[in-house]
């Protein structure tokens, strides 16, 4: 690596990305694993024909094309691709355990979303019936 032209890693690491942002707008476009990995079976077998081009002029063009039909193609809702279970969203009764004091950061909000949770016990007891159900206090 000390040999290396600090230029070609660079256009190395390019291609790389490409590479891997075009396997992930692929996954975007098909659910079913058979159909994708035919798809990026083509794909790779495209990156692997320019492979050996040695003259930099040539492969700078094509990876320029490249980015640009990547653009051009792109998906209309690509998936985001996130670690495992970190873009949570909290469910919505996260908020009744809040301290007053934060409540009180936002009372529009709160005087709006108790008003909201009266309303929806009383639609649920409208279809359903009251509930019989007791809590027991330990």
């Amino acid at each position: 690596m000390v040999n290396l032209p600090t230029g070609l890693v660079t256009h190395t690491r390019k291609i790389q990305s490409l590479y891997k942002r075009s396997l992930r707008m692929l996954e975007c476009f098909y659910d079913r694993r058979d159909v994708l990995r035919y798809h990026a079976v083509l794909m790779r077998q495209r990156f692997d024909q320019n492979r050996d081009i040695k003259d930099m002029r040539i492969a700078k063009d094509l990876l320029i094309k490249g980015e640009e039909e990547l653009f051009e193609n792109q998906h209309w809702n690509p998936k985001k691709c996130v670690a495992y279970e970190r873009d949570v969203e909290p469910p919505d009764w996260v908020l009744d355990y809040w301290h007053p004091l934060e409540k009180a950061q936002y009372p529009e909000y709160f005087a709006r979303r108790e008003q909201r949770k009266k309303e929806f016990v009383k639609l649920w007891e409208q279809k359903y019936g009251k509930s019989s159900y007791t809590p027991h206090h330990h």
